[in-house]
């Protein structure tokens, strides 16, 4: 979580991290849940080719170097 946080508040800033804590709080359904139902039926090959083309339409707005974990 701390490591999570960190890259939170580094990339988005203190005002935007906080506007992404609040809407994931404020959701009322079970994400992890949803995320496993979701994920288990797409097989891995597709998800890799959406996630490299989304990726490539949706260039990160910061210039700030990526974490090393």
């Amino acid at each position: 979580m701390d490591k999570g946080l960190k890259c939170l508040l580094e990339f988005m800033g203190t005002v935007e991290t906080e506007k992404f804590i609040s809407a994931v709080l404020r959701e009322k359904f079970d994400y992890t849940e949803w995320r496993k139902n979701f994920f288990d039926d797409i097989e891995a090959k597709k998800f890799n080719e959406s996630a490299a083309e989304y990726a490539s339409l949706n260039k990160p707005k910061f210039k700030k170097k990526l974490l090393e974990f």
